[in-house]
């Protein structure tokens, strides 16, 4: 029971993290004001950030998420590289309620110069074809409420000269997304130019649980959730066309 139960966990927790991009938290996500930043491939968007873990702890205790950053081969000299990992929502459980996030019990990250809902890697330099393997440790105090913590990201550098922003969904108010990810007849696109953005990125979770039986509840209560963003998310790993404009 205790095994079947913690392989239950993992993958509530990647089912979650694959979902929480398109759904679940669109509401209170704060718009990324569009900037001229240039689309890339969106092949790139999958090569620059990848391995993107989320994590299950109980309250009181902590953990940590794990993340990859790549220089794609064909791509040039990464400088000023800045990974943002940013806890932004929370759907509470039980009752399955969307809000903003209350900073008194929100988890928070783990970063060198300090803890809170925010932190930022300096990666410094990477040259094509390098991996930056890391994590970050995440803490619960004992007064925080079971549930999902939606976390985005954003990940800036420069390269020959330009400056790049890729970022997560988070970051865009629902109607901002749409604007750049439906077509006048209902159809999907991407448009990035749209968003003001270099490429999308993942976004990850973490879920707080008091008891075992929190995530038998947990898998019922999100399964909805994870069935309304399955095919969305199938869609935008495969991508349009055109990384910068309509399909």
């Amino acid at each position: 029971m205790g095994r079947t139960l913690r392989r239950a966990r993992r993958s509530v927790v990647l089912l979650l993290s694959l979902v929480l991009a398109i759904s679940g938290f669109v509401g209170v996500a704060p718009h990324a004001a569009a900037a001229p930043y240039p689309p890339l491939p969106l092949a790139y968007s999958t090569t620059l950030v990848s391995n993107l873990t989320g994590t299950d702890i109980a309250p009181g205790g902590q953990s940590a998420l794990s993340f990859e950053v790549t220089d794609p081969p064909a791509f040039a000299y990464m400088h000023n590289v800045i990974f943002t990992l940013d806890v932004y929502a929370f759907n509470a459980f039980p009752g399955n309620a969307t809000s903003s996030i209350d900073s008194a019990a929100t988890p928070v990250l783990l970063g060198l110069n300090g803890s809170g809902t925010t932190v930022n890697i300096s990666l410094d330099t990477l040259f094509p074809g390098d991996h930056f393997y890391g994590s970050v440790g995440v803490g619960a105090a004992s007064s925080t409420p079971s549930g999902t913590y939606a976390v985005r990201t954003a990940l800036s550098f420069t390269a020959n000269g330009t400056a790049y922003r890729l970022a997560s969904r988070g970051w865009f108010t629902a109607s901002a997304w749409a604007a750049a990810t439906e077509l006048g007849n209902g159809s999907t696109t991407l448009n990035l130019s749209k968003l003001g953005v270099s490429g999308v990125l993942p976004e990850t979770a973490i879920l707080i649980a008091t008891s075992d039986w929190d995530w038998a509840l947990a898998l019922v209560l999100g399964a909805s959730i994870v069935l309304v963003g399955a095919a969305a998310f199938v869609y935008f790993r495969r991508g349009p066309k055109s990384s910068a404009g309509a399909r």
